[in-house]
C-alpha cells in the first residue's frame, strides 16, 4: 500500500514558538522574551496592523522585528531612511486632505472648518519635522571645535586669604627687584637703605615684605 503524504499541520498564529535554551529556566527564557523591547513594539505593530493586513503569525512578527533591529545595529540605516520617506508622503496625504474638507465646509460650519484646518497644520508641521530628521540622517550636520589655547607659564587665582598673602609676596619680589635696579642707577651710587625716612600708611605692607625679602637674600 502506497502510504499517505502527511500534510503540514498550521501553525496556530497566536501562539509564540520559543527554542530551549539549556542554560536558562523554561520560567526564566519566557519572562525575558516576554520584557524584551522587540518582543513588545512586534506585538504592537501586529495588533495594530490586523485591520490592514489581517491576521500576522506572532512568531514570524517578533523574527522580523528582530532582523529590523539587528540591521540598524550593524549600522545599516537603509530601512529608517525609507520608513521616514514614506512617513513623509503619508502626513503629506493627510494634510491635504484635512484642507480639502476645510475647505468644503468654509462659509457655512466655520467649527468643522476650523477643527480640519488645526489638524491639517498639526499634520503639516510633522511633516516638515519628519524631513528635517530625515535631511539630519542624510547630510549630518559639521562641528567646528575651536581649540583653546592655555598657557604653560605660571597661573594664580586669588579666591582665598592664602592667594592674598601669596600676592604680596609677589609684590614684594617686585619692590626687591624696582630696588636693585635703583641701586645700578644715578652714577653708580648705591640706595642709602640705613636712613631714616617715614613711610606713608599705603606703603607699610610693601615696606614690611621688603624687608623679608632682603632677609632671604642676606641668608643666600
Amino acid at each position: 500500500m502506497t502510504a499517505k503524504k502527511q500534510v503540514p499541520t498550521k501553525r496556530n498564529a497566536n501562539t509564540l514558538e520559543i527554542m530551549h535554551d539549556k542554560n536558562k529556566t523554561e520560567d526564566h527564557q519566557f519572562a525575558e522574551i516576554g520584557l524584551s523591547a522587540t518582543t513588545l513594539n512586534a506585538v504592537t505593530a501586529r495588533t495594530f496592523s490586523q485591520q490592514t493586513m489581517g491576521e500576522i503569525d506572532l512568531t514570524e512578527t517578533i523574527s522580523v522585528m528582530r532582523e529590523k533591529v539587528a540591521q540598524v545595529n550593524s549600522g545599516n540605516l537603509i530601512e529608517l531612511e525609507a520608513t521616514l520617506t514614506a512617513q513623509t508622503v503619508s502626513l503629506d496625504t493627510i494634510f491635504n486632505e484635512l484642507a480639502r474638507r476645510a475647505a468644503l465646509n468654509m462659509g457655512e460650519h466655520m467649527s468643522a472648518t476650523e477643527s480640519y484646518m488645526r489638524l491639517a497644520l498639526k499634520a503639516q508641521a510633522q511633516c516638515a519635522r519628519t524631513i528635517e530628521v530625515l535631511a539630519a540622517m542624510k547630510t549630518p550636520p559639521v562641528v567646528f571645535a575651536k581649540q583653546a589655547n592655555i598657557s604653560n607659564g605660571h597661573q594664580q587665582i586669588n579666591n582665598s586669604i592664602q592667594s592674598s598673602t601669596r600676592t604680596h609676596a609677589h609684590t614684594g619680589k617686585t619692590v626687591n627687584q624696582q630696588n636693585e635696579l635703583l641701586e645700578h642707577q644715578k652714577n653708580g651710587e648705591w640706595l642709602d637703605t640705613g636712613k631714616t625716612t617715614t613711610a606713608s600708611g599705603i606703603d607699610k605692607e610693601l615696606a614690611t615684605v621688603a624687608t623679608l625679602n632682603r632677609g632671604t637674600n642676606t641668608a643666600r
